[in-house]
């Protein structure tokens, strides 16, 4: 048997009678002579579309597609709660050593202003028709604003500070009892006596009711005062002060006030009253 590349081989390239110059493909076809045998191949080629200046440009048979990249995702967001908590330590940073409001200069002022209303923001509002049960319980004040004015009383008339008859303010509570409604502000004081007699320790105790009104305002009415001794002469017998009627009432002490809840759970509540005195609690 002789070898294929002696064996004479001619080829023939034509194009196919069966397509028009018009057709958008074309194919051409390719015969083999052999001694033996004739093959005929048809070879088609790439389809070919003809622009308007008659250039034959390649078409591609699938489509291009412009695909953009998504922008990446934003970096994830500190969560509430740690938020929430980040801020509740700025507030009792910003209140610390000021002596509940007593040594507090205007530029702390701002300062506790700033970040209680940053707290506030974070927690939204307060609703005390689904939260009223986290009034429930004896608070202690550790700021007011009000305070600031060196009197007990803040905005309203109350005892001095520091003059003739010196006042020490100890600790400062709220009791609350939402069944009740019973709304008590107990304050510890220490009134100064002439020397050599020591200084008289007592504790009064203003009882109110409350009411709330809206979704986070409370109205509370006074009802008395009752002054108990204690230390040395925690013996004696509470002392109830007589009320004093509506009608001599001062307008400056009508008996009645309101404040709004801008804060609240189950261990810090922020209020600002009806005289912008902002106050921040703790639970007990």
């Amino acid at each position: 048997m002789a070898s294929l590349s002696l064996l004479p081989t001619f080829v023939s390239l034509s194009p196919s009678p069966s397509l028009s110059p018009s057709s958008s493909s074309s194919s051409s076809s390719v015969t083999c002579i052999s001694p033996s045998r004739i093959h005929t191949v048809t070879v088609h080629s790439p389809r070919w579309s003809r622009s308007a200046k008659r250039s034959l440009v390649p078409r591609s048979t699938l489509d291009e597609v412009s695909v953009i990249d998504p922008p990446p995702p934003p970096p994830p967001s500190e969560p509430k709660s740690e938020l929430i908590e980040s801020l509740k330590l700025k507030l009792l940073s910003a209140v610390s050593g000021l002596n509940r409001g007593l040594a507090a200069t205007e530029d702390d002022l701002r300062k506790a202003d700033a970040a209680a209303k940053e707290l506030e923001d974070a927690g939204g509002l307060v609703d005390l028709s689904t939260e009223l049960d986290k009034l429930q319980g004896r608070w202690k004040l550790i700021y007011s604003s009000a305070f600031s004015s060196r009197t007990l009383g803040g905005s309203r008339p109350g005892l001095p500070t520091g003059r003739l008859l010196p006042v020490t303010l100890g600790q400062v509570f709220q009791r609350i009892d939402i069944l009740s409604k019973d709304f008590d502000n107990i304050a510890e004081l220490e009134l100064g006596a002439p020397w050599p007699l020591p200084p008289v320790e007592v504790t009064a105790t203003l009882a109110h009711k409350f009411e709330v009104i809206g979704s986070a305002k409370i109205k509370i009415t006074f009802e008395k005062t009752t002054v108990k001794t204690t230390g040395n002469l925690s013996q004696l017998p509470p002392l109830e002060l007589p009320r004093i009627p509506d009608a001599l009432r001062p307008p400056s002490n009508p008996g009645r006030g309101e404040f709004e809840v801008t804060y609240l759970d189950t261990d810090i509540r922020v209020t600002r009253g009806d005289r912008d005195e902002l106050r921040v609690f703790v639970i007990s």
